[in-house]
């Protein structure tokens, strides 16, 4: 038996981004997105609506990070979704946030995040709420890195969000390998 909930915003996981841009003043302010992902290889999409600070910053840049929320700065990572950087004008410091200009684009790396991918602006939707990225450079901090030099996700310790419950998950465990396991089917 199965229950309906109806058309809801829900999907397992959901990643928790922290979008990062500078302003014209070249202050940086960062928000807390949960509805995005890939959208091709080389692009990423996210829902945001127009009326936040990162948004027109976004617009007027041209250019923004997108970092992953990890387990060790959770704290921070919810405060710059519940602030608005309209009205805390120090919100990025507040959230214990520093911050590295991208060799890549004109966008603050969040040293605190240890990955960030660093894009261009490709467009934006404010009917929609549609911004897409162009997936310039992806950088990571060397103490989320494997033996073979790649980004190790249980170093990382990602977390996602639950819009059943409103509460942040932490990825588990390794349960499979990806284009493998089904070979088992063939």
């Amino acid at each position: 038996m199965r229950k309906n909930f109806g058309s809801k915003p829900w999907c397992y996981p959901q990643p928790v981004f922290i979008l990062a841009a500078y302003d014209k003043d070249g202050e940086p302010n960062a928000m807390n997105v949960a509805w995005g992902g890939i959208f091709y290889d080389d692009q990423i999409a996210m829902c945001i609506s127009a009326n936040h600070k990162t948004t027109a910053n976004i617009l007027e840049s041209k250019a923004f990070t997108v970092s992953m929320a990890d387990k060790a700065h959770l704290v921070g990572c919810d405060y710059v979704g519940i602030v608005s950087g309209n009205k805390v004008k120090d919100k990025f410091k507040k959230a214990g946030f520093t911050h590295v200009k991208s060799e890549f684009v004109n966008a603050p790396i969040i040293n605190e995040l240890p990955m960030t991918l660093e894009c261009k602006l490709v467009s934006y939707d404010p009917e929609k709420c549609t911004l897409i990225g162009e997936i310039v450079n992806v950088s990571s901090d060397e103490s989320i890195l494997d033996e073979n030099g790649k980004i190790d996700p249980a170093k990382l310790q990602p977390i996602t969000f639950d819009p059943v419950h409103n509460t942040y998950l932490a990825i588990g465990e390794k349960v499979g390998k990806a284009f493998g396991d089904g070979l088992k089917l063939r």
